[in-house]
């Protein structure tokens, strides 16, 4: 049974989408390759949305898929503590920020 976090994400005011993402190159997807409970892990930037979605606009969606989710919020508390204050410091609005949880229907 495979669980999926999805994370929609909207840049703070005046922060270069660049720098963003040269943060998640170098810090973000290290800090989650150390996670033991992340299956993987990736951010997409959205390029276009097809109709509406309530809270938005949205710059980003996060898709993390994890082994289970009572550790994995367990461990970001310990291992990503420091990466999430450093992301809602500088680079992401956290109130219009939502989270979505999932469970694969397998075919």
């Amino acid at each position: 049974m495979a669980i999926v976090r999805y994370v929609f994400a909207a840049l703070k005011p005046g922060v270069d989408p660049e720098v963003y993402e040269k943060y998640e190159r170098e810090v973000d997807y290290a800090v989650a390759a150390k996670m033991k409970t992340i299956v993987s892990y990736r951010t997409h930037r959205l390029t276009d949305v097809v109709g509406t979605l309530e809270g938005g606009p949205w710059d980003y969606l996060e898709r993390i898929e994890i082994t289970d989710r009572a550790a994995y919020e367990a461990e970001i508390k310990t291992i990503g503590a420091d990466l999430i204050a450093e992301l809602y410091d500088k680079y992401l609005d956290k109130a219009k920020t939502k989270s979505v949880w999932t469970v694969l229907v397998d075919p």
